[in-house]
């Protein structure tokens, strides 16, 4: 097998075959759970053959590979685990992450469950807005049909944006997905005033028991919590209705009761409660004198070592509810920015031919918007290169705040971000502007202190 050396410092590493409990791969890293953590060598999992660096989080060991070989080095740790006869894994992987969760990780990653799967379809809308933009921009004259296509394109995916999560939550906690939808449905219903039209005054909120009643569009919050009850009380029920009247009284009592709660109880509540945090955000990145902007894009790649960045995907989907722009990604690119900028300089004052290489190559992903190989890999090795980058998205987030830019959608960053931003010209450019920015501060301050990094890099080479 090509990984053969690769997988036996692995095994050597982390305490032999018998010591994994389950194992599996993410885009670009090998991601093993352990049965004893206790056995696991850190220096001979940081030098693994091929692996561009080691980490551990969320109970998971964590080994950088790179795209493309992470999933070769998969297939023959597979073959390799008699992964055939099915028999080596404890379970389900997702299972035994969640074992290792503490409740605030558990939390972020239920966000995660839910919402990643739904980035497609919005990302996709988001480069509909974009090239709308682009067209009316270079002065194509569209008629009023056209405008309304264009909407529909545009507008439908955020206009239901409580049935995709309601559907997804629901799914996520086990209920029936059918019923998410129409309780999704529900919530949006034309028989509600649209949420949007009474926040500007083109519409009155439905009086009733002496509440006010809005629709949830752009809702995100109340339609993972109806999800969650759907999943909860269809358990509950099957537990004592007979199954000869199960397929009616069941789906029944679950649709009823949670669509009333949400309206009556639990909605205007959630609903409020999403709108404060939301805002309380906003108030934060658009701080006086672009303040917020600096500190979020210097800060944002710590947020991902974390792996709370999942969460942040609510309030993205909020922003652009609220107000079709979503300035938090385009802060989280001056951020990834930062930090490509300090790796490369980085991976030039590598004495070692290999180091440099693998530097670089961890670096190559990071222009797609994964920084994991890069992190791990390369900056996180002597602080004063992340720092470094911290300072070059720092000055990219102060770019953005001067430019006023904010991208058209969600999920893609860096060079396929770009499509996020071709509603206008101005913001392409602009956007080009803030990576350079970025990428620039960060290259030049690792070169500022190219002695220290380099007597760290270099120790013992």
């Amino acid at each position: 097998m090509k990984f053969q050396e690769s997988l036996n410092a692995l095994f050597e590493a982390v305490g032999g075959k018998e010591n994994i409990k389950n194992y599996e791969h993410c885009a670009t890293r090998l991601r093993i759970i352990l049965k004893d953590d206790d056995k696991l060598d850190k220096e001979k999992a940081e030098s693994i053959p091929e692996s561009r660096g080691y980490f551990f989080n969320t109970g998971q060991h964590q080994f950088i590979f790179g795209t493309g070989k992470v999933n070769k080095v998969y297939a023959e740790l597979q073959e390799e685990m008699g992964e055939a006869g099915g028999k080596e894994k404890s379970g389900d992987f997702k299972d035994d992450v969640y074992q290792n969760l503490n409740p605030a990780q558990r939390v972020v990653r239920v966000l995660a469950d839910i919402l990643v799967p739904l980035i497609p379809v919005l990302v996709t809308t988001g480069l509909l807005m974009g090239v709308r933009g682009l067209l009316l921009e270079l002065g194509l004259e569209m008629d009023e049909n056209w405008l309304a296509i264009f909407a529909m394109l545009t507008d439908t995916a955020f206009a239901f944006l409580p049935v995709l999560i309601t559907f997804s939550a629901t799914r996520k906690f086990g209920g029936n997905p059918s019923i998410g939808i129409v309780v999704g449905l529900m919530m949006v219903a034309p028989q509600l005033p649209n949420a949007w039209a009474v926040a500007s005054g083109d519409a009155e909120p439905m009086q009733l028991l002496g509440l006010e009643i809005v629709g949830y569009q752009g809702s995100i919050i109340p339609a993972i919590v109806a999800g969650y009850l759907i999943a909860r009380l269809e358990k509950g029920l099957r537990k004592f209705v007979p199954d000869m009247i199960d397929l009616i009284v069941t789906p029944f009592v679950t649709l009823s009761v949670t669509i009333f709660t949400m309206l009556l109880v639990l909605g205007p509540i959630l609903q409020a409660i999403e709108t404060g945090v939301l805002d309380s955000i906003v108030w934060l990145v658009e701080a006086p004198l672009g303040i917020g902007y600096v500190i979020y894009s210097a800060f944002q790649q710590v947020i991902v070592i974390t792996g709370l960045h999942h969460s942040l995907s609510i309030v993205e989907l909020g922003l652009l509810s609220d107000t079709g722009r979503n300035v938090l990604n385009t802060l989280g690119t001056a951020s990834m920015a930062g930090q490509f900028g300090a790796a490369v300089a980085t991976a030039y004052l590598m004495k070692s031919k290999i180091g440099k290489a693998n530097a670089l190559s961890s670096s190559v992903s990071t222009l797609f918007g994964i920084t994991e190989p890069l992190l791990f890999g390369v900056n996180l090795r002597v602080l004063r290169v992340f720092l470094s980058g911290m300072i070059g998205g720092a000055a990219g987030g102060f770019m953005v705040s001067i430019f006023g830019l904010a991208a058209s959608g969600v999920g893609i960053t860096f060079i396929p971000g770009i499509l996020l931003y071709t509603y206008s010209v101005a913001a392409l450019i602009q956007y080009i502007v803030v990576i350079a920015v970025a990428f620039a501060v960060a290259f030049l301050m690792v070169r500022l202190q190219s002695k220290q990094i380099s007597a760290e890099l270099n120790a013992g080479v």
